[in-house]
């Protein structure tokens, strides 16, 4: 098996463990009582949509993290997936289980910001590859938006 297949299972596993330790720490999350009431924004996509986005930015996000592990190996590039890592699992539980829409906003804030720099740092390098990433960081622009209407308008 190449080595390029073998780092995109680890990504796989890692993101997609990622989004499991994060549905664990929602609690009841998006069925829980404080968010039902919450004015959430009129752009809200359904329930349902949420899967379906977060399964396809992690297999695009696996695939371009094994792309730029391979352009750009070392600690420098595990420091940085470690912080989206703790960023994108710590939101879920800052929002849904702490109830904490302004500290969740930080956090998302934060973790646009890191998924940013992977787009804009090392586009160049990954040519038409970036691509992938880029589900990701609209994702994060959407979510960030909810996040602000919620914090705002609560």
């Amino acid at each position: 098996m190449s080595t390029h297949i073998q780092y995109i299972l680890l990504f796989l596993v890692l993101n997609f463990g990622a989004l499991a330790i994060g549905g664990y720490l929602i609690n009841n999350g998006p069925q829980a009582n404080w968010y039902l009431n919450l004015n959430r924004a009129p752009w809200t996509p359904p329930g349902w949509f949420f899967g379906v986005a977060w399964t396809t930015i992690m297999v695009c996000f696996s695939i371009y993290l094994a792309h730029l592990l391979a352009l750009k190996p070392g600690s420098y590039f595990w420091v940085v997936f470690f912080i989206q890592f703790v960023l994108n699992i710590a939101w879920n539980f800052i929002f849904f289980n702490q109830q904490q829409i302004g500290l969740g906003l930080i956090d998302i804030i934060l973790l646009t910001i890191i998924v940013g720099y992977y787009l804009f740092q090392f586009g160049s390098g990954l040519g038409i590859k970036t691509w992938f990433i880029v589900p990701y960081f609209v994702w994060l622009l959407i979510a960030t938006s909810l996040n602000a209407y919620a914090f705002f308008k609560n």
